[in-house]
C-alpha cells in the first residue's frame, strides 16, 4: 500500500513539473466574409459598428444582414482578433 502511494506521488510531481502544452495561436478565418471584415479594419484607424461595417462592406442594410456582421464581428472579438470597447462597438487590439 505504502509503495501504490509512493509511487502515485512521483507521477504526480513528475506530472506537474512538465510543461504545459502551448496555446494554440488564434484560428485565422479563412472565409472571405471575415477577410473582408479584417481588410475593412485595416484600412480604418477607428472603431466601427455592424451597421457601419455592413455599409463599407457593401452588404444590404437588412436587419438579418446586420446581424449577420455583428455575430462574425462578436466570433473575432471572443478569439481577440478584434476588441469590443463597448457594446456593439469594435476595433482593433491596440499593438
Amino acid at each position: 500500500m505504502i509503495e501504490h502511494l509512493r509511487i502515485s506521488r512521483k507521477t504526480l510531481i513528475s506530472l506537474a513539473e512538465e510543461d504545459p502544452a502551448p496555446a494554440e495561436p488564434p484560428a485565422v478565418f479563412d472565409h472571405p466574409a471575415y477577410q473582408q471584415i479584417l481588410t475593412v479594419f485595416a484600412e480604418t484607424s477607428g472603431s466601427l459598428r455592424a451597421r457601419d461595417l455592413a455599409l463599407a462592406m457593401d452588404l444590404p442594410l437588412t436587419p438579418n444582414g446586420i446581424q449577420n456582421v455583428r455575430a462574425k464581428l462578436k466570433r473575432l472579438a471572443s478569439r481577440g482578433i478584434l476588441v469590443e470597447t463597448e457594446p456593439g462597438l469594435f476595433t482593433q487590439p491596440r499593438p
